[in-house]
């Protein structure tokens, strides 16, 4: 297979990707895209494995160009299979172009940036057509956490010595990212004492009103100068109006720039205390994906990868810290030199209005292509 692609060959290639619906809560439709990414890789000369990650969730993918026994650090390539929309987003939102667009669901986060970075993967397929062995890990569950693939990650992150990550381009220019806010979750359930409201109001304990008050001093702990970010989403309690309610629960979600913020504010959920009399919390928090430092080494690989971009036509950027994780997240916080966003360049992820730009795609292969070629 060659990775020379005309624009038309390109957009066709992603087209034909668009077509198969894979939410990260189908694992049925994601398996049907692995196959899909498989067999285009396998076609291509590329050793691959899909690996089972249990039945609620799809398989994991690897493609590599590393021939037998090579056990060098190289160059790791992260990508994501799953996205956010339904079954069924395609009859509203289908595959189509409209001027310089490529709409369609999961077209800019992040199907495009898996089949550019993959179809430059297949242009050097043979081992020791690449300066360091390249490694492609495809995991099905991305946007809902990582929380079955993230060992993989890190086992394979083990033996880089880059990581690049097919996240989407920042809008607006297209730029990398070098820094993300590390993720979190916390889950608050409160226990009261049930009543009857009208006849015993006072022998009840509202686990409402206790959450009332967690939830003040929950929200209470974003800090916008420290980039610290705390976000009650979701609550329910209760059971009918004429009681009490006993129980009430929430879903927390905080996002931090440091490692330092972070355990700060695990600290601060931890120590939550009940404000009512007779009521318990129970108290569950995690930091699901750590902060994405921008480090020394990093903005070294940056130097490097922009003088590749240039060569291919266009200025790489790099984007202010985002607020969204990425499983770059987890290989910068083990050390390795990680660069993320380099995927295709578009706008509108997680809408109906997701798209590609058509006239960056040769561009962004051509950079892909020399990425892999020359770094070392």
């Amino acid at each position: 297979m060659s990775n020379t692609q005309s624009t038309e060959q390109i957009v066709a290639g992603i087209q034909s990707w668009l077509q198969c619906e894979s939410p990260s809560n189908f694992p049925d439709g994601i398996a049907a895209m692995a196959r899909i990414i498989a067999d285009y890789a396998a076609a291509a000369g590329l050793t691959v494995e899909l690996s089972s990650l249990g039945p609620t969730t799809g398989p994991l993918l690897y493609a590599t160009n590393r021939a037998p026994g090579d056990t060098r650090p190289g160059i790791l390539i992260l990508a994501h299979m799953d996205t956010v929309h339904p079954v069924g987003t395609l009859l509203e939102n289908p595959v189509r172009i409209d001027g310089d667009r490529l709409y369609g669901p999961g077209s800019y986060d992040m199907k495009a940036g898996i089949y550019l970075a993959l179809t430059a993967l297949a242009g050097v397929a043979r081992p020791g057509a690449t300066q360091l062995p390249v490694d492609f890990l495809v995991v099905p569950d991305e946007e809902t956490g990582s929380h079955a693939s993230r060992v993989h990650i890190e086992r394979f992150a083990a033996n880089a010595k880059y990581a690049l990550v097919c996240e989407p381009a920042r809008p607006n220019g297209g730029k990398c990212v070098t820094a993300r806010k590390g993720t979190g979750m916390l889950n608050l359930n409160v226990k009261g004492r049930p009543a009857h409201a009208g006849m015993q109001h006072e022998k009840g304990r509202s686990a409402i009103r206790e959450m009332a008050h967690q939830v003040l001093a929950l929200e209470a702990m974003t800090d916008y100068d420290r980039g610290i970010t705390v976000s009650v989403g979701t609550i329910a309690g209760g059971t009918v109006t004429n009681t009490v309610p006993a129980l009430c629960r929430c879903v927390v979600d905080f996002r931090v720039p440091d490692m330092g913020a972070a355990e700060d504010v695990l600290r601060r959920m931890r120590e939550l205390c009940a404000v009512g009399p007779d009521v318990e919390l129970d108290i569950n928090v995690e930091l699901n994906r750590p902060p994405m430092v921008k480090t020394e080494a990093a903005s070294a690989l940056l130097a490097l990868v922009q003088g590749y971009a240039d060569r291919a036509g266009f200025l790489l950027e790099d984007a202010p810290m985002t607020g969204g994780g990425s499983d770059a997240n987890f290989t910068s916080a083990m050390g390795i030199p990680t660069l993320d966003g380099l995927g295709a360049d578009g706008d509108g992820a997680h809408t109906l209005n997701e798209y590609v730009l058509v006239s960056t795609l040769e561009q962004r292969l051509k950079f892909w292509e020399l990425l892999l070629k020359e770094l070392a």
